[in-house]
This record gives structure tokens, sequence and C-alpha cells, in this order.
């Protein structure tokens, strides 16, 4: 039976060059059937089913035809598809109405990708997403479990069951450490994440949430704590309070002192507090060994500290007579980062006097001032923050702010739009140091 191309999830949108797909002559428009006599519902499934050394593909070409190819390969090797829904399924969205969600905390007339939540396990393994558990059936967590989806990255928040319901609201939230332990059982690893909220989860809610957690280690590996994030934007939602200068030190000194009890167990510090604290705390970031590898990099999470080591590092390796002409570039950070972003400047200045760098802390009126981190800066505070100040001929951003995929600021502003608005060049950043120093230096 022919299958209807125009509904399909699982249509071909590229073949990798020297592939066996490409030396099986398989084109881009075709639908993947089957492999191995099972019909393919999503893309965890298909990279399990094609990890075996001897396969049946069952493809149904773009005339209509359907061809099964028998395929010997080496165990692992890909076949070199990719397709026009990247999981070959629709993704799962949030049912939860989180206490904390920032999506909930959004104004009216943005785009309409910014306001789907997604709560997908398999988005958490290949793009590092999180996810509750709260909204999975028995059949997903025994898929996770058959088709080894791992790491999976859990939002957990309190491991107390009657307070994770309150703050997830989903009455099926409280089943999260049962889950979990079924997962670790399994052989699953878990990176988990805590928005802390004070007077809610933090004291001795977060000791037994760490506590918890650490007794399923190693399979869960760490253990990310991030401050909640309170928008302007948050007309009939909870009240929360956000962090301040007492209360961010009250909770760096309750985890600093679980981490020595779980070092001295595990040799690891399983549970890192992201840097918002420590500047909140106005208290050293750690240093760099003490992330050993940076596990929750992505979640804020000594990002600093290995920036910073990185740009220190690579400016001693930079000759004094390192080719970099005269120039006036500028940087823009958010409030958080503007610190240590300006003290960074002051590095490459004093290695290289002919260069010279504007920093400019920008406060974040679109969602509110008690929003500091640069990744959520909009371009029109950018525009409107800059204006009248020299800017140089280039104005650098960190690459956070701008859509993931795309060259586009929350704010629906492109990077295009953005250079012309400021008649300068605006150059996004890694948060890496060699990419930092060469953008800025060439």
């Amino acid at each position: 039976m022919e299958v209807n191309v125009k509904n399909s999830n699982n249509i071909i949108s590229r073949i990798y060059p020297g592939s066996i797909a490409e030396e099986l002559e398989i084109e881009v428009g075709d639908l993947l059937i089957s492999v191995n006599g099972e019909k393919v519902k999503d893309i965890i499934q298909y990279r399990f089913l094609t990890d075996d050394e001897y396969i049946e593909l069952e493809i149904q070409t773009k005339s209509g035809e359907r061809v099964v190819y028998e395929i010997e390969k080496d165990y692992d090797e890909e076949l070199g598809l990719e397709f026009t829904n990247p999981i070959i399924d629709k993704a799962k969205s949030c049912r939860n109405k989180c206490m904390f969600c920032f999506i909930d905390q959004l104004p009216k007339g943005m785009r309409e990708t910014l306001y789907f939540k997604d709560d997908d396990s398999r988005l958490s393994f290949l793009q590092g997403n999180f996810v509750t558990l709260t909204n999975m059936s028995e059949q997903d967590i025994e898929d996770i479990i058959r088709y080894r989806i791992s790491p999976i990255n859990i939002s957990v928040h309190t491991t107390n069951p009657e307070l994770r319901q309150r703050m997830i609201t989903n009455r099926f939230a409280g089943r999260l450490y049962s889950i979990m332990e079924r997962l670790a059982e399994a052989g699953i690893t878990m990176n988990c994440q805590i928005v802390l909220c004070p007077g809610v989860n933090d004291g001795k809610e977060l000791e037994r949430t760490i506590t918890d957690l650490s007794n399923l280690y190693p399979n869960v590996n760490s253990v990310a704590i991030v401050p909640v994030g309170v928008t302007r934007y948050r007309d009939h939602l909870p009240h929360l309070e956000i962090f301040n200068e007492k209360t961010a030190n009250e909770a760096l000194d309750l985890v600093e002192g679980l981490q020595e009890k779980c070092l001295e167990k595990f040799g690891s510090r399983f549970a890192f507090m992201s840097d918002e604290f420590y500047i909140i705390a106005k208290r050293e970031i750690p240093d760099y060994d003490s992330y050993e590898g940076f596990l929750q990099f992505e979640d804020g999470v000594g990002m600093i500290r290995k920036l910073g080591t990185e740009i220190v590092n690579y400016l001693d390796e930079l000759p004094d007579d390192y080719d970099v002409r005269e120039k006036t570039v500028s940087i823009a950070t958010g409030k958080s980062a503007y610190e240590f972003i300006n003290s960074m400047a002051e590095l490459i200045m004093k290695k290289f006097p002919q260069v010279k760098i504007n920093v400019y802390r920008i406060v974040n009126e679109f969602w509110g001032e008690t929003i500091t981190v640069s990744g959520l800066i909009t371009a029109q505070d950018i525009i409107k923050q800059t204006e009248g100040k020299e800017r140089g001929e280039t104005l650098y951003i960190t690459r956070s702010m701008l859509k993931a995929d795309e060259l586009i600021f929350l704010d629906d502003v492109t990077l295009e739009q953005l250079e012309e608005i400021l008649g300068n060049e605006v150059v996004p950043c890694e948060n890496e140091g060699h990419d930092f120093v060469d953008k800025i230096l060439k």
C-alpha cells in the first residue's frame, strides 16, 4: 500500500555524501517505511534499529514503488539519512503548569514557536533539553529503557512528592523518584536540574533533594542548581521571591557542605550551583578544577570560570608582536556578566593597547530588571542602550542571545536587521576563549 507522503514525518531530506544510503541510490524525497519489519515511529527507534550489522530497510520511492534493501554494515555505522522532521514524530508538549515556568512569563504577541513548551525525552537525548517525566506513559518509560536513551536530562526541582505536585501542578509529578530508580536500575545516565525558588524548595527541601538524588549516583551523574527567573509579565501567576545576597549565600553554604560529603563519598562534588548564585552573593566563583569537566555548562554552571580561564591561557600564548591593527570595538552584555566581561576586555587591552574595547551593561528592560543573564537580552534593549555611545566598528554579543538554529533575537529582530539599525557590524561570540579573543582581535 502506498503511503501518503504529504502527511508523513519520515520523508528523507538529505543523503550524506559517501554514505551507505548514497551507494544504494536512495534519494531525497523518498520515504522511510520500516527497519527490520518494524514501522519507524521516531528517530530514537530508527537509531536503535539501524545499529545492527545486518538490517532490512524498506523505502517507498518518490514514484510510489516500495523497495527493501538488505544491508550488511559495521555495528553503529550510520546509513547517512536525515529527515524533514528531525525526530520523525510530533514533539510532545508539556502539560504542566510550573509556578516558575519562564514561557508562562512571556508577553503576548511574540512569535508562536516561543510559546511551545516541549517535554519530550527524545529531545532531551538529542538536544539536551530538560524533561519533567510527568507526561510519560508506561510505554514511553519502557522505550527509554529498551532504546537506551542516555543521557537524559531531568527537571527535578524537588524529590518531595507533595511539594513537586504543587510546584509543577501535575498530579503525576510525585512519581518522579520511582521512575528515576527504574531508569538507574536499567543503567540509564541522568543529569538533573533544580530551579531553586526561595522559600519553596530551598533549605531543608534542597538538602533532601540532593541527598535523594545522590543515592542514585553514578546513574544520576550531576545536578545543576539555578535560581528562579522572574520577569515583569507574571500577572495571575503565583508570587515568587528572587534571590538576594543573603539568601544566595545561604544556598551556597548549604550546597558546598553537601559537596564536601559527596566528594568524600563518591570522589565527585555531584551538585553544582550556577554562576548567578555567586554573582548575587558577591562571592568568588570556584576554581576551574572544581567543576569536574563542566558537566552542566549549558545551565550556566562554571561558564564564567571556563571562559575566563580559556581567555587568560590563550592571551598568554599569543606573542606580544601578534599582528593586530588599531581599532575600537564594543561588547554588549548582561548585568550578571558585566564585571567579568569588563575584566576580560581589560586583559585584552593591556596585552594589545592598539585595541580599544567599550563594554556596555545592558539592563533588561524587555523582561524586567530582575532578569540579568546575557542570553535573554533583546535587540531592542541593545539598540536603546547603546544609542549615542561609541560602538566602534564592531559590536560583539554572546551567541546565546540568538535562537539556537537562527540568527534572530527573542524579540524577532534578526542579526541583519540589528546591523542595519545600528550601522555596525554585529558579531556573535561562542562561550569559548579562543573564539572570543580571535573575533575581537581579527
